[in-house]
């Protein structure tokens, strides 16, 4: 990732942020295929698709981890609870649960 200041102009910068995009496609992939890992562990333990702890836990993380990337943290607990209630539905699909 390139510093923002270091950007001399709009090419440049829609440049970094197609990239940044990318980037973030690629990351939530990766989530993806984890909840799909996580559905296959969950229905050998015999464990729901909604874990309320955990799901307020990773709701507290992400506020947390953009406090400290100074951005929005209000913004990133939505953006965050609607990822993880697809998530879940998704897990619940694969459990057959839905």
């Amino acid at each position: 990732m390139r510093d923002p200041a270091t950007l001399a102009d709009m090419t440049d910068l829609r440049t970094e942020i197609d990239d940044t995009d990318a980037q973030l496609c690629a990351l939530l992939g990766h989530r993806a295929r984890l909840i799909s890992r996580a559905a296959q562990l969950k229905e050998e333990n015999g464990w729901p698709a909604r874990i309320d702890g955990r799901v307020e836990e990773v709701i507290d993380n992400v506020r947390r981890f953009a406090e400290a990337e100074g951005w929005d943290a209000d913004l990133a607990e939505k953006l965050w609870r609607e990822l993880v209630e697809w998530s879940i539905r998704r897990e619940q699909v694969a459990l057959g649960r839905e």
